[in-house]
């Protein structure tokens, strides 16, 4: 029994006698960089989706109906303003210009009868050889054929006007595009009452997107105590991604802010106009349009490397003068450079950590070596 009682002493001493003096000691804290929390002047950008329209858009349209005789133009290419685009067979406005200028004679020659009458009557009223109920009634004759002169005439006009609109013409120089008629379908009225086709201007490009109400507010106080109303480029540029990602190399600038905001939508209409010398940008292009919103002038900002996503919050590990961990969480404004702004959560001069973000725990203690932005980003 006594020898059975030794065997278990000795089997419990063994674990001990194996264990180094290193590792019954207590590990020694973690030693870990930390930053502290700084303030500077920040501008806030935001990203809008834009739909792009060229500087005008002009659609083509028949202002006469008929069968499309011809088609002068390459689809896809550059017009001038002025040239010759479609031909409309214009033989029946020949016809009705044609017997219009017949009318227009005729009245002419009403009124060189009615002028020869009354010189031949007026005389004789003179004399009393005739009442002057005739004079008048040759007066009346007279302004008559002169006014059947002057409506045909502008029946004449209005028939060379119809005539002239057979010939369709460039209105502005630019891109014209797929012609949705083809050389003999009837243009003009039903069954084709059809915008023939449309010339862009795309020297610059216009792009639309959209403020909610919160960043409308933030832009327009932001502008009220900077005491600039105007939209200047160099005080509120626009940037342009196009949908490789590449950012597009011109600056645009804001020409237009909607008078009312969009009540079923909560949004207000901006309207950008970015120089366009190559041609890249076409009318119909989706971009992403990146703009300052706001100016913060004391903003708190943190590295992003600092901040920590979990199931959508964000935090923070702030290390207190005692040493001690803590976890905090934060709400994010935006970001700019490699920094995040923040709006909640944190205090300047605020030290967080910026390395051992997946070790360290609230609570536990840890060493800390100060270092700044700058040092961070080499």
């Amino acid at each position: 029994m006594k020898s059975g009682y030794r065997l278990l002493v000795l089997l419990a001493a063994i674990p001990l006698a194996m264990c180094s003096p290193k590792e019954t000691e207590q590990k020694a804290p973690l030693s870990l960089k930390v930053v502290e929390v700084n303030q500077r002047q920040v501008p806030i950008y935001k990203e809008f989706v834009g739909q792009v329209y060229g500087r005008a858009d002009i659609p083509i349209r028949a202002r006469v109906d008929g069968f499309v005789e011809n088609i002068h133009f390459q689809e896809g290419v550059s017009v001038k303003k002025g040239q010759l685009l479609y031909s409309i067979d214009d033989q029946p406005l020949r016809l009705s210009l044609s017997r219009e200028e017949s009318i227009l004679s005729e009245a002419e020659v009403n009124r060189v009868n009615a002028e020869a009458e009354l010189s031949r009557i007026a005389p004789l009223a003179e004399i009393n050889a005739i009442s002057r109920l005739d004079l008048d009634a040759a007066m009346a004759r007279r302004d008559a054929a002169e006014e059947a002169v002057r409506a045909a005439e502008a029946n004449v006009n209005l028939a060379k006007v119809n005539l002239s609109y057979t010939k369709i013409q460039a209105p502005i120089t630019g891109i014209i595009g797929k012609s949705a008629a083809k050389v003999g379908e009837y243009v003009g009225k039903s069954p084709n009452p059809v915008i023939l086709n449309t010339v862009s201007r795309i020297d610059s490009v216009v792009v639309e997107f959209f403020l909610n109400e919160k960043d409308y507010l933030a832009f327009f106080k932001q502008r009220s105590q900077a005491g600039k109303l105007n939209f200047d480029r160099e005080d509120f540029p626009l940037e342009l991604y196009l949908a490789d990602g590449v950012k597009f190399p011109y600056a645009g600038t804001i020409t237009f802010l909607d008078r009312n905001v969009d009540p079923s939508t909560g949004t207000i209409l901006v309207q950008g106009v970015f120089p366009n010398p190559e041609g890249l940008i076409r009318p119909g292009q989706f971009a992403k349009v990146r703009s300052v919103v706001q100016v913060m002038e004391e903003a708190l900002v943190v590295p992003q490397r600092c901040v920590v996503e979990l199931q959508g919050f964000y935090n923070v590990f702030t290390v207190g003068a005692d040493g001690i961990v803590a976890q905090k969480r934060v709400e994010l404004l935006g970001d700019v450079d490699d920094l995040f702004v923040i709006g909640t959560g944190l205090e300047k001069g605020q030290r967080i950590l910026v390395e051992g973000l997946m070790a360290v725990r609230s609570g536990q203690q840890v060493e800390t070596e100060l270092i700044t932005f700058n040092q961070l980003a080499r």
